[in-house]
């Protein structure tokens, strides 16, 4: 369970991100910077805070209409960043990573004292630090947070493109390569929210 340790650790405006989309073979990366603006709030009123891999799809939506609770009344806020297909493919999946946390970051409007991102991740800004922290949407209210509200908004993208594009099952399987998804890219062939870096739409693409 999450808690504000990290973030007392360093003071005060620590600024919590996650992203999801890395593994997709369709579909944007979206990041969210979060960050609490007291830290001081009971433990046990944020239980709807957690990893978003463990949270239910009911449980994310009720964290997510709580968080908006939280930003009505200035306790929090957050802002999202996105980076594109063709970013993915022209940089590689980390650096298009980087790009979108640095997009939600700046979207923000603050002077953080510390960055603090979920995993391995060091965004190499010179205004402020970052520290990377393994498993940090399992340690951190921030990062955990920024991780149910990335989860959201991404599968709710994905959705919207599953419409344009139904074939692909996207508004079930969120770009992920199940076997439906690769399936129909085999049969129907690739569209333009597809990774031609991401195997195995790469081989098919040089196969042809």
């Amino acid at each position: 369970m999450p808690d504000f340790n990290i973030e007392q650790y360093f003071n005060q405006n620590v600024i919590g991100i996650d992203e999801v989309g890395r593994g997709p073979l369709a579909g944007p990366i979206i990041s969210c910077a979060f960050i609490f603006f007291d830290t001081s709030i009971n433990p046990k009123d944020l239980f709807f805070i957690d990893d978003s891999k463990k949270l239910t799809l009911k449980k994310r939506h009720l964290a997510i209409k709580k968080i908006i609770d939280l930003k009505k009344n200035k306790k929090i806020n957050f802002k999202l960043g996105m980076a594109s297909v063709e970013e993915i493919d022209q940089h590689n999946i980390l650096e298009a990573t980087k790009i979108s946390m640095k997009r939600a970051e700046k979207k923000l409007e603050l002077s953080p004292t510390q960055l603090i991102i979920d995993g391995n991740i060091d965004l190499e800004l010179n205004d402020f630090p970052s520290k990377g922290i393994i498993k940090g949407d399992q340690k951190s209210f921030s990062i955990a947070a920024a991780s149910i509200i990335a989860k959201i908004y991404r599968d709710r993208y994905m959705q919207f493109l599953s419409f344009l594009f139904p074939d692909y099952d996207w508004s079930n399987n969120a770009g992920y390569g199940t076997k439906k998804h690769i399936e129909q890219i085999y049969k129907k062939g690739i569209t333009i929210h597809h990774r031609k870096s991401f195997q195995p739409i790469k081989s098919l693409i040089h196969s042809k």
